[in-house]
């Protein structure tokens, strides 16, 4: 390393200065000597040569690491999309919970019985969602409105069973509050154990998934309107239909304790509901019977209504009680 050093003489106006080069001693390192006991040394890096010229590689690299840097931002992007709907999912059950749980009725407003009669109504409006499209939907029977209001929608006959325990023991607690975290959280129903309730969770069709079920009349025949294929029933299984307020048809089987008749329109109002049998898409049989809705006659007319203004094939048509 350079140093300048400068002095003045004494009683002169003559400047002098000495310049003193310190010289650092050059230090080497031997390849030989880095190299450990029994160990051969690294290879020399191989030199690659393009015949493409500069400008054109340093344009390649500049665009390669634009397609990587938005690559790695949509698939953050995707992953941060993920976990707020699935944050998103988790607040919603979690605030269903809180509604119908001791903490929601902790406030400084005094509860009175006209605003618990309101919060139930808020919780069980979506069970009469379609009345106001026609006024002869029918509403989920009474029984199963607890299958429709709870978050998870445990099978309704299951929910009873427990809702008759928890009427009978005089708790203050919320009925899906201690069912799942209160009083009631180790009650085991013989008929009906935790592990069957739990299990027993039924669909509720959400408004794309429902657009799968829909048949529609088709030179007299029944047919998904979504993969155009006949409809089929399969012997030995029952089959199950809704009639929407908007009158539209859904149509699927039945599975005991996953797929009811209050899965296609997630416990909303219905015109008419019951069980069928169809061959290549011909109606063979109709049975006008749901524990869900309870349909009346009229139902049943707004049914058969609805089949021939579609110009269904009725020919051999059977209709069971």
């Amino acid at each position: 390393m350079d140093s300048d050093n400068m002095t003045k003489s004494d009683g002169s106006d003559e400047m002098v200065i000495r310049e003193v080069k310190e010289l650092e001693p050059e230090t080497s390192v031997s390849v030989k000597s880095m190299v450990l006991d029994g160990e051969k040394p690294l290879p020399a890096p191989a030199i690659l040569f393009s015949p493409r010229p500069v400008s054109e590689l340093d344009a390649a690299a500049v665009k390669l690491q634009k397609v990587y840097k938005s690559y790695r931002t949509r698939r953050n992007l995707a992953d941060c999309a993920v976990v707020v709907e699935e944050l998103w999912w988790k607040a919603l059950d979690f605030a269903r919970l809180k509604e119908s749980s001791v903490s929601f009725f902790n406030t400084e407003k005094p509860d009175t019985a006209a605003s618990r009669w309101r919060r139930a109504g808020t919780k069980s409006a979506k069970i009469g969602n379609g009345l106001s499209k026609d006024g002869k939907a029918q509403k989920l029977a009474i029984t199963h409105w607890l299958e429709a209001i709870d978050p998870h929608h445990r099978y309704g006959n299951n929910l009873n069973l427990y809702y008759d325990v928890w009427f009978s023991s005089g708790t203050s607690q919320p009925f899906f509050y201690w069912l799942d975290v209160g009083e009631g959280k180790e009650i085991n129903i013989e008929n009906c154990p935790r592990t069957v309730l739990q299990k027993q969770c039924i669909k509720y069709l959400a408004p794309k998934e429902r657009e799968a079920y829909e048949v529609v009349i088709d030179d007299g025949k029944l047919v998904y309107r979504h993969s155009g294929v006949l409809l089929n029933t399969v012997e030995g299984s029952k089959w199950i239909f809704v009639l929407s307020p908007s009158r539209n048809m859904y149509v699927a089987e039945k599975k005991q304790g996953q797929f009811h008749h209050s899965s296609f329109l997630a416990g909303g109002a219905t015109i008419a509901v019951g069980q069928l049998v169809a061959h290549n898409g011909v109606l063979q049989a109709i049975r006008p019977y749901s524990g869900y809705y309870n349909p009346t006659e009229e139902n049943f007319k707004e049914l058969i209504s609805f089949l021939e203004e579609h110009h269904a094939d009725l020919t051999n048509v059977k209709v069971n009680p």
